[in-house]
């Protein structure tokens, strides 16, 4: 099943375009965003919920869309929402969240038959100032979840997804450029090793028929740099989580700028990616 370029950019368009910014002080921006996905997965027919918390002494909430929800067994597909301050975050994070409700639409219309329930989770709060702390709506979830840790699978998470060159990849250290490739059009499964198997599934299933060069990235030499994301917070209770990303900061120069914007996304990367993607979440 192939992904759609059109609702690609009909949700970071919703997202970037969105005033004020989806920051967290703007608390009306974010409850818009939280409307808009309950939306696109109620009419989906996956079961929606939402998961409110709070963080210095406001309300946020995690949005959730699950598919085969009698399963005892889950995977988890996420990506935050918020973004870092006054900047419209095409690539970081709207590019993910529309990765993540693609996938749910391509799961919803397909209805695969798996022995596993798929949770759909929207994050608030990954930014600063609540990153690394346990304010994250990915904490929140995370910790709901760890009880029953030994049925979950797994997070797979979006965390920009969007922007691509022809130019040159750069890399933290000068090693990873003998491992890896030279140009920055490609899509990474990055991870922690530890969780190394989890990470291989996941590759082996993009990479089938892949119409985008994907590649797995669980280094130690770029550890500390795999859990900048949502995917920490699951770490944290011992649960396999790794990252769908296309290398972000080190290769985007608009991270956190005003010039993040949806002009500057490649939707057609975009759509092989996710495309990629819907193997890996359907094929465990």
């Amino acid at each position: 099943m192939k992904s759609d370029q059109s609702l690609l950019r009909k949700h970071v368009e919703f997202l970037t375009t969105l005033r004020p910014f989806r920051n967290y002080q703007n608390v009306e921006s974010l409850a818009k965003v939280c409307q808009y996905l309950a939306n696109e997965f109620h009419n989906l027919r996956l079961q929606v919920s939402d998961q409110p918390f709070i963080a210095n002494r406001v309300e946020f909430k995690n949005i959730i869309g699950t598919y085969n929800s009698s399963k005892k067994r889950r995977l988890i597909v996420g990506a935050h929402y918020d973004v870092c301050g006054d900047q419209p975050g095409a690539d970081d994070n709207a590019s993910a969240v529309s990765g993540l409700l693609e996938t749910a639409r391509m799961v919803a219309e397909a209805q695969p038959d798996i022995d596993y329930r798929i949770d759909f989770v929207a994050y608030c709060l990954e930014e600063p100032p609540f990153y690394d702390t346990n304010m994250m709506g990915s904490y929140h979830h995370a910790e709901s979840i760890s009880s029953i840790k030994s049925d979950v699978i797994g997070l797979i998470n979006f965390e920009m997804i969007g922007y691509y060159h022809n130019g040159p990849q750069p890399y933290p250290d000068p090693r990873l450029a003998q491992i890896y490739p030279a140009t920055a059009d490609f899509i990474a499964v990055v991870g922690k090793h530890d969780y190394h198997e989890f990470n291989q599934k996941v590759y082996e299933l993009m990479r089938v028929d892949a119409e985008i060069n994907v590649q797995m990235i669980d280094n130690y030499l770029i550890e500390s740099l795999a859990g900048m994301s949502d995917q920490r917070s699951y770490w944290r209770f011992g649960i396999p989580a790794l990252m769908i990303n296309d290398t972000s900061f080190i290769r985007n120069p608009n991270y956190h700028r005003i010039s993040d914007d949806l002009d500057t996304l490649s939707f057609g990367h975009m759509e092989a990616t996710v495309s990629a993607v819907y193997k890996a979440i359907v094929g465990f």
